[in-house]
């Protein structure tokens, strides 16, 4: 099924003066993926003592559960309607997507419309090209993509708008309204996890660590890094009023999720990895849905769609 996206029309300008210098682009992906590969240090340190096999696939696992919660279920589900699916799958999606701790289902939501309403642009709640020009204001922005933004009092006047499709759905208030319930589940789940494969109150203690805590701080930081790594660092394939761009390293991490620009040329696409060789594991258990009856309707771009809004 063809995607409904907005007919191809150029790309205006982008402002030179919000341009990331190389130095500071740098920087940006030394800043999110040092932190990320200190934890596989750890890892390798603390194996056999502290970390094994278990706690290896408790914590995989987990971010799999949430990670895909948030790809499928938050973003191309309930926030861009790129497929349909049972309304039981899709609680459950987005108890999966809560279970993240990234806010609540209609918070992230609300906030992701904004996104692309505003897209680098001023009412953007976390563009990184919003804060002046040079060096500093490169590093401003990408603090504030990254994080700082979610740390902010923001102000929610758009967000019943925003959301009014899905405030009609009683079963999706309710999931919206167990959040902190989704979040305790996500940090018990592996503790329990932990006990039953050790038999021991250390391996509750350390499943509670690494597929709850540490896998918190994974998913969290590779999903911020979509607002802030790929809106600097990457390629720009296909024309869109904004800084999006292709990162190879989040298409893989973040689960189809790095292939940002192919999806903010076609936000509806159930499918973000538009080349055969850009990996989009979202993608794929969406079509594996499709195929056992667990999803419908996918909306993909056709070829001569994807040729007009080519660079």
């Amino acid at each position: 099924m063809d995607a409904t996206e907005p007919q191809p029309t150029a790309a205006p300008p982008l402002d030179p003066e919000h341009e990331v210098a190389l130095s500071s682009r740098v920087i940006n992906l030394l800043g999110v993926t040092v932190p990320l590969a200190a934890v596989g240090v750890a890892i390798a340190l603390l194996w056999g003592v502290a970390f094994s096999w278990q706690y290896l696939v408790i914590m995989a696992g987990m971010y799999l559960v949430t990670g895909f919660g948030i790809t499928i279920g938050y973003h191309r589900l309930f926030t861009h309607k790129s497929f349909r699916t049972p309304r039981p799958i899709a609680a459950v999606l987005g108890v999966m997507g809560s279970m993240a701790a990234e806010g609540s289902l209609m918070q992230w939501v609300a906030a992701h419309r904004l996104h692309h309403q505003h897209s680098d642009h001023e009412g953007d709640p976390h563009s990184p090209h919003l804060h002046g020009s040079g060096f500093v204001a490169a590093v401003k922005g990408m603090w504030h993509a990254h994080i700082g933004w979610a740390l902010k009092k923001r102000p929610d006047e758009n967000t019943g708008r925003n959301i009014r499709d899905l405030k009609k759905d009683p079963v999706l208030r309710v999931v919206d309204r167990l959040f902190p319930v989704w979040v305790v589940a996500g940090l018990l789940i592996p503790a329990a996890l932990g006990g039953l494969l050790t038999m021991s109150w250390m391996g509750v203690l350390l499943g509670f660590l690494w597929g709850g805590l540490v896998r918190v701080f994974l998913i969290h930081h590779v999903t911020w890094s979509i607002n802030s790594v790929c809106h600097i660092w990457g390629s720009r394939p296909y024309a869109s009023k904004d800084h999006s761009r292709n990162n190879a390293i989040f298409g893989i991490l973040a689960l189809g999720e790095g292939w940002h620009n192919n999806h903010h040329a076609f936000p509806s696409s159930a499918r973000h990895g538009l080349s055969w060789w850009q990996f989009d594991a979202s993608y794929v258990v969406i079509r594996g849905m499709n195929a056992v009856g667990l999803a419908s309707d996918l909306r993909v771009p056709r070829r001569e769609k994807l040729a007009q809004f080519r660079r």
